[in-house]
């Protein structure tokens, strides 16, 4: 098993339900742990023959965040943890979704699932 982990994914998306984060697209920062196995063959061969391939879920995370519209940070993360979780080589995901500057005082606001099969 090992721990794959995608690091401050900066996307810029449309998140919120105030007036002017409906008309204007607002940082997020994505961080992504996934446990997936990887074979032995892979390992062995030192080939990416059969491993959980972490370009492409980076891609089609950054592709759905950056293309949707989000009134709820709590959908916007259960959103990615779904997407990541359609992989079959994925065991367990934690998905962390910080919005920063959503609060006056504070650096951000962030919002953390976890699913596991």
């Amino acid at each position: 098993m090992a721990k794959i982990r995608i690091k401050n994914l900066l996307v810029r998306t449309f998140i919120g339900f105030n007036p002017e984060e409906l008309i204007n697209k607002q940082d997020v920062i994505i961080n992504i742990e996934i446990d997936a196995e990887i074979p032995d063959l892979a390992i062995k061969s030192d080939e990416p023959l059969g491993i959980f391939d972490y370009k492409t879920i980076t891609k089609k995370v950054f592709a759905m965040v950056q293309e949707g519209k989000f009134k709820l940070l709590e959908v916007l993360t259960k959103n990615i943890l779904d997407l990541i979780m359609e992989d079959e080589k994925v065991k367990w995901a934690k998905v962390e979704v910080d919005k920063p500057h959503a609060l006056r005082f504070a650096e951000s606001v962030s919002l953390e699932m976890e699913a596991k099969k």
